[in-house]
């Protein structure tokens, strides 16, 4: 049994009236059939994961949700398909979206999350005491409910008092809001459906007006090995709305190709101009000032998506 992009698919052969002498032999078979998840990343390429069970299943207004128990890194949200987190490799994501821009800004105090409907970004941002208000702006209100439920360790933040949760579009909630951030992370999906918008220059537009003097962007931009047009345009993008721009990478397994990227945009601060002693290490497993300062050296091949910029 595979299940295929959060489907299940059954071998045909699986499903006929057995005879007396075949009954044994067909219950042997289903007693040692194994069931695997399956993404399929690119037409041509897929990630799978052995898997016990199926915890959650449902289609909302905007995707499909699925909670699968997989035997190498546990509990696993998958949104049509595609893997958000997972237990064992959630942290790298989290912090490196999180902590990087959150010590690029002097002292956060506003702080806005648009997706990250898992809470995971959030926890991250509340270890910064300088917080004072994280708003997280999720368009599909089951994806914060099923995390609270399955997910529990990292969306128990939402609890804060610090917190305020806006079930909308993200999109819309920067446009109503300029001059009130100074801190803006972008945890969006895959570019399709409604995350389309979150990868355009207008959207990187109503971030820059929204963030207050001296504000930050951090945004997640995909896979240097399969989306590296959408890499090169965005670092364009944000490149030609602000002044820094920087693009880094992080290693998380369960993402495409495990090679991950992010690009931060800021009003003035230069990641690359932290002073160590300032880089603050909140109870960490991934992040840590070393790696801050390395975090910026790219290999060549991720480098030439950010000199496409001049062509």
């Amino acid at each position: 049994m595979i299940v295929s992009g959060g489907e299940l698919d059954y071998p045909k052969e699986r499903f006929f009236i057995p005879t007396d002498m075949d009954h044994r032999k067909e219950q042997l078979k289903f007693m040692d059939m194994e069931l695997w998840y399956t993404e399929k990343q690119t037409p041509h390429f897929g990630i799978t994961a052995k898997i016990s069970r199926t915890l959650h299943h449902e289609k909302t207004t905007f995707q499909k949700i699925d909670v699968i128990e997989t035997e190498q890194f546990g509990r696993m949200l998958v949104l049509d398909g595609m893997v958000m987190i997972t237990d064992r490799d959630e942290f790298v994501y989290h912090e490196m979206l999180t902590h990087v821009g959150m010590n690029t800004h002097r002292s956060p105090k506003r702080v806005l999350v648009v997706g990250g409907g898992d809470g995971g970004a959030i926890r991250e941002v509340l270890k910064h005491p300088s917080v004072e208000k994280a708003v997280l702006c999720e368009i599909d209100g089951r994806v914060i409910e099923v995390s609270r439920e399955y997910f529990p360790e990292i969306a128990g933040a939402l609890g804060d008092s610090r917190v305020e949760i806006r079930v909308e579009d993200g999109i819309k909630h920067i446009e109503a809001h300029p001059g009130e951030y100074d801190l803006i992370l972008v945890d969006s999906t895959e570019p399709v459906g409604p995350a389309v918008g979150l990868f355009q220059k207008p959207f990187y537009q109503g971030i820059f007006d929204a963030l207050r003097t001296g504000g930050v962007m951090v945004a997640q931009t995909e896979s240097p090995w399969f989306n590296r047009d959408l890499i090169a345009q965005v670092y364009r993008d944000i490149s030609d709305i602000f002044p820094v721009t920087r693009l880094y990478t992080a290693s998380i397994p369960t993402y495409p190709s495990g090679l991950w990227s992010f690009t931060l945009g800021s009003k003035g601060p230069d990641p690359l101009e932290v002073p160590p002693e300032r880089l603050r290490v909140p109870d960490t497993r991934y992040y840590s000032p070393e790696l801050h300062q390395a975090l910026f050296q790219l290999p060549r091949f991720v480098k030439e998506l950010m000199v496409q910029k001049e062509r």
